[in-house]
């Protein structure tokens, strides 16, 4: 718990310092690989999103930039933070993954009895020929770690590869409009370069701060799927400035990261699923009211959700068709005339560059069941 003169920040507070940081409260006139390392990554569990993610928050995206750089191999694809797929820069996939190593090894815990017998040391190496030998579908793996594991299960050999192993998603896969299924190779053999030593602890929380501050030890781990963060905190303490959120909880900030007035005007910005400003703190009432926690996913489900005013205020779908774009905007609670038609706007400006039609239309609708 915090000291009690420790300076007070309000979820407003809060709400405009995170938006500043993850470059949503002005678009930043910054190329997309400067981006996507600032926010040390984009969540990528489908293809699509970290391309909406960008749009909302650079001056002039062109999806075509992120498309080029996943082709020239300067940003991947790669299972990293939480245990998911994020689109890092190669610099990242190469020391971000080491950093996390260990609770990707954790990970194989809950399959270990499917991997009853199996020597992990002999799969990695086997794995790692196989994947560098030509990109593999998981298929694949399966079916080729079955030859000296017959007994053991399918589904749980190619997860401890992912698991033992710095995979990356091979392109076409991901590419802005064109698809291509899950094919796997190590990130040195992709990226032809050796191994790295893991990214520091201490400079990791720093670059969270930096995007995603101010914060608690409880907030990074959470974002980063790591444990035992509060020494490397109590290590950095003499750097960093401390504060109280309206919990009480200690939140530690960098000195000169920006801090903007809480009434800052914040415009309507439209986040796909799964968007990681969304997901990076214990407490997310920063840009979630209370009242509308769970609404923008059930399960593994996640809808495109609408910040107005800096806060989750609705959601909204994309339906695509050859003559016509149409984004559907659920609002979750009262919506002033003045609000709907900045939320609009910004959805029509998003159509223009992310669902080029010859029409784009936006309306105001119920398309899924949140709850009472």
């Amino acid at each position: 718990m915090a000291a009690k003169n420790a300076p007070l920040l309000s979820t407003r507070a809060l709400n405009r310092a995170t938006l500043e940081r993850q470059l949503l409260l002005r678009r930043a006139a910054l190329p997309a690989k400067e981006a996507i390392g600032h926010l040390v990554g984009l969540q990528a569990q489908n293809t699509r999103p970290p391309y909406f993610q960008l749009r909302a928050r650079l001056e002039g995206f062109d999806p075509a930039e992120l498309s080029s750089l996943m082709e020239s191999r300067e940003v991947v694809r790669i299972v990293t933070l939480r245990s998911t797929i994020h689109t890092h820069t190669a610099e990242d996939a190469l020391t971000l993954r080491p950093l996390v190593q260990p609770a990707r090894q954790r990970e194989l815990h809950i399959f270990r009895h499917g991997l009853a017998g199996v020597d992990l040391d002999r799969l990695a190496a086997l794995s790692r020929e196989l994947v560098e030998e030509r990109p593999r579908t998981m298929k694949e793996l399966r079916e080729e770690l079955l030859r000296p594991w017959p007994e053991a299960d399918p589904r749980a050999l190619a997860v401890a590869a992912r698991c033992l192993l710095p995979l990356v998603q091979v392109t076409p896969r991901g590419l802005w409009g064109r698809s291509g299924q899950v094919a796997l190779t190590t990130a040195e053999h992709w990226l032809g370069s050796p191994p790295r030593p893991a990214a520091s602890p201490d400079a990791t929380v720093l670059r969270y701060l930096g995007a995603f501050g101010p914060a608690s030890v409880k907030d990074m781990q959470m974002w980063a799927g790591l444990t035992r963060m509060r020494e490397v905190f109590e290590r950095l303490r003499p750097e960093l400035l401390t504060f109280r959120d309206e919990n009480g909880t200690e939140l530690f900030d960098l000195p000169g990261a920006p801090r903007p007035d809480p009434d800052t005007p914040a415009p309507p910005r439209f986040l796909p699923e799964f968007d990681n400003v969304l997901l990076g703190h214990a407490d997310r009432t920063r840009l979630i009211p209370p009242a509308y926690k769970g609404s923008n996913g059930v399960g593994n489900q996640a809808y495109g959700t609408v910040l107005v005013d800096g806060f989750l205020a609705a959601l909204w779908r994309l339906d695509e068709a050859a003559d016509e774009a149409v984004v559907t905007v659920q609002p979750l609670g009262e919506t002033s005339p003045a609000a709907r038609d900045e939320i609009t706007r910004e959805a029509l400006e998003t159509l223009k560059v992310m669902a080029p039609a010859p029409s784009h239309d936006v309306r105001f609708g119920t398309f899924v069941d949140v709850g009472a």
